[in-house]
């Protein structure tokens, strides 16, 4: 999988009200291993209790691909959320200030074979009721600073093109992005659900 973030961090940060600093994005492809902007609610360096004042929300760069836990032998990154109950996660899921937001203007699958020559194509998807959307994460921080994208079954635009899992699009309601970013876990996971495959557009 790859995306797209068309547009340069800061109009993207007041997209969602974030203050976005010295975020260097000026728009282009984000890949796995590499540094792409996430959304947090600004409270990633803030120890102790959580404040009575809200913290504003910040963009800040993350290299996409969380290193695994020692005990596995293949150290790339994980890029993707699949199990909401593993041990690994479900300390970040549960707690708040470790889900963030990744904005995307597209995402790219690997579609079915071409008939002509075998080769499978690239299918970007891109939602048609908001032209830049959020997608669910949670980061760490180990050593590097990292975020992986949550990942739900796929829906019917998916489907079409053999794919069973697709990235975690939250409504371009501002509510449900408070609510992954610092609800309850009880509400959070609500959230995690196929986005409506009428509400998508094809692009290969």
């Amino acid at each position: 999988m790859l995306y797209r973030l068309d547009g340069a961090a800061q109009a993207v940060a007041r997209l969602f009200g974030a203050e976005a600093g010295n975020d260097p994005w000026s728009g282009g492809h984000a890949a796995p291993g590499q540094f792409a902007p996430v959304i947090t609610a600004g409270r990633e360096a803030v120890a102790g209790p959580r404040p009575r004042e809200r913290t504003p929300r910040r963009m800040i760069p993350r290299l996409w691909g969380v290193p695994p836990p020692p005990s596995v032998q293949e150290q790339r990154g994980i890029l993707t959320v699949r199990n909401l109950d593993s041990p690994f996660w479900i300390g970040n899921l549960r707690n708040s200030e470790f889900r963030c937001l990744v904005p995307a203007t597209a995402f790219m699958e690997g579609g079915r074979p071409s008939p002509a020559d075998g080769k499978r194509r690239q299918c970007w998807f891109a939602c048609t009721d908001q032209p830049v959307f959020a997608m669910a994460a949670v980061w760490k921080d180990s050593e590097i600073p990292s975020f992986a994208l949550l990942s739900c079954p796929a829906n019917a635009a998916l489907k079409a093109e053999g794919r069973d899992t697709m990235p975690v699009i939250l409504p371009p309601d501002p509510a449900a992005q408070e609510i992954w970013l610092r609800g309850g876990w009880d509400r959070a996971k609500g959230l995690v659900a196929p986005y409506s495959s009428s509400l998508m557009t094809l692009r290969s």
